[in-house]
């Protein structure tokens, strides 16, 4: 939980750190520092962690304003930052995310999130989710076994309540922003 009234949280693998994560063999000793700044929340990574901080899939570079929902990435572990309340003033916490892990998804539904979000590769301007048919194709599979994953990854996301027309750019925009699907995996 943070509190504005204390002004900065650090990340780390060390037991000493507020947020330790001595689990994560790739989180450095001191990796991040959350900070509370002009009513803001900020991450600081100053190049103190091997091998960095991402917000939203990004790699952070210095410092970076947090916004609700943002999901933080150091090591392989993930959490999200929410405010509740809506009051900057208001106690904000940190909070695991609702993105799943890898091994929280069978190697055909990661087959089918890497097809799925394959038209983004080089961050590509106005692409759009592959289609069923398109994934089917690629992963030898038939359209309906291509639903029925579909369905499945969007209840493990969090996006089954969206419409139809929105679930799929939903569901491709959390898996890559959230590092869960990498450029490399493309």
């Amino acid at each position: 939980m943070l509190d504005p009234d204390r002004e900065r949280l650090t990340i780390g693998r060390s037991p000493q750190a507020d947020l330790a994560m001595p689990w994560d063999a790739e989180v450095s000793r001191l990796h991040a520092a959350i900070e509370y700044l002009g009513a803001q929340w900020t991450i600081i990574d100053d190049g103190l962690s091997r091998n960095g901080t991402f917000v939203n899939g990004e790699r952070l570079v210095g410092r970076r304003r947090l916004d609700p929902g943002d999901v933080i990435r150091v090591g392989t572990s993930r959490v999200s930052f929410h405010e509740f309340g809506g009051v900057t003033d208001d106690i904000t916490r940190v909070s695991s995310g609702s993105i799943p892990t890898l091994r929280q998804l069978t190697d055909t539904q990661r087959a089918v999130l890497i097809a799925l979000c394959r038209p983004y590769k080089n961050n590509a301007a106005f692409a759009t989710p592959a289609s069923n048919q398109q994934i089917a194709e690629e992963l030898f599979l038939s359209v309906d076994a291509i639903k029925t994953h579909l369905r499945a990854l969007f209840t493990k996301f969090g996006v089954e309540d969206l419409p139809q027309n929105a679930k799929r750019v939903r569901l491709a925009y959390l898996a890559i922003h959230s590092g869960l699907i990498s450029d490399r995996d493309l």
